[in-house]
């Protein structure tokens, strides 16, 4: 992708009849760096020098559009491979045991995250790791979205990630899920205890052809499993967690309760009482809805 993209630069700055050094002097780089962008060697462009490029060849966002997949070169070939599925994936069940999944973080919680570590080197590559992320719940919003499911281990609510805030619009986005039929929110309370996920965190992602990959990532390391019978066992794994946690109505209560500063761990309901609840739900709901603005799967019973 680095070369397919100097090439449209090359072609472009032909096209109107610039040097390397006078697309260097417009763009605010030297001359050699536009070298090392056609021959696709070298530091990959930015984000800003992608924009700035763009303007000044008018290439109509080309260049911009092109970037995100330049810049996936420099992540090892299991998280590349990762994003590919996401990006094709009908339905995404995540389980979060220490932050809000990506798809659903705000701005600024995104950019708190992303802070932490040794792994960025500047405020401009802050910039380009919040754009893509930010990029990639777009779509979300298409009509070929898919079908998101997200547990979220009780801690991930209680730590106040920037600040007091940035958590409060954060809880609000999860909140405002109720209002996004394709996205269910659901609360691992921490009276469950342990469970086969603890330090880390889960993705099962189901494809057009109906398979389904797994990925599983710690606080350093990530890892992409393909290989079926692994990928069921995930699969089964996620499936207790979603039995184990409070059910999506509930769940929003107790956001809402943590985002009024209301909750202390007392206010998550005991197993009977979240067995009661949830019976009464069915019952109120006649079985229609039962996913806090979900949908119910035709002819399937409704899971506990």
């Amino acid at each position: 992708m680095a070369a397919l993209f100097g090439a449209r630069v090359r072609r472009l700055r032909i096209a109107a009849g610039l040097t390397q050094t006078q697309l260097g002097d417009l763009t605010h780089v030297v001359s050699t760096r536009i070298t090392q962008i056609e021959r696709a060697s070298g530091a990959k462009p930015t984000l800003a020098l992608a924009r700035a490029l763009d303007v000044v060849l008018g290439a109509d966002d080309l260049l911009v559009e092109l970037w995100p997949y330049v810049y996936r070169e420099a992540f090892p070939d299991w998280s590349r491979k990762f994003m590919e599925y996401s990006e094709r994936a009908v339905v995404i069940r995540e389980y979060a045991a220490h932050v809000v999944p990506g798809l659903l973080q705000t701005n600024a919680y995104a950019r708190a995250v992303l802070s932490v570590g040794r792994t960025l080197g500047s405020e401009e590559q802050l910039e380009e790791r919040v754009a893509l992320r930010m990029g990639r719940q777009e779509r979300l919003g298409t009509p070929d979205r898919p079908e998101l499911w997200v547990i979220l281990d009780e801690s991930v609510l209680m730590r106040p990630v920037g600040g007091r805030a940035v958590m409060r619009e954060q809880l609000e986005r999860l909140l405002g899920t109720t209002d996004e039929p394709h996205i269910t929110v659901q609360v691992l309370p921490f009276d469950q205890g342990e469970h086969e996920v603890m330090g880390g965190s889960l993705t099962v992602l189901t494809v057009p052809d109906g398979s389904e990959v797994a990925y599983t990532e710690g606080a350093h390391h990530g890892q992409l499993v393909e290989d079926p019978d692994e990928v069921r066992y995930f699969a089964l794994t996620y499936d207790r967690l979603r039995a184990a946690a409070l059910p999506p109505l509930m769940s929003l209560d107790v956001i809402r309760s943590v985002m009024e500063d209301n909750h202390r761990g007392a206010n998550v309901p005991s197993r009977s009482e979240r067995r009661r609840l949830a019976q009464e739900q069915l019952q109120q709901s006649g079985g229609r809805q039962l996913r806090g603005g979900g949908r119910r799967v035709p002819g399937r019973r409704p899971r506990p």
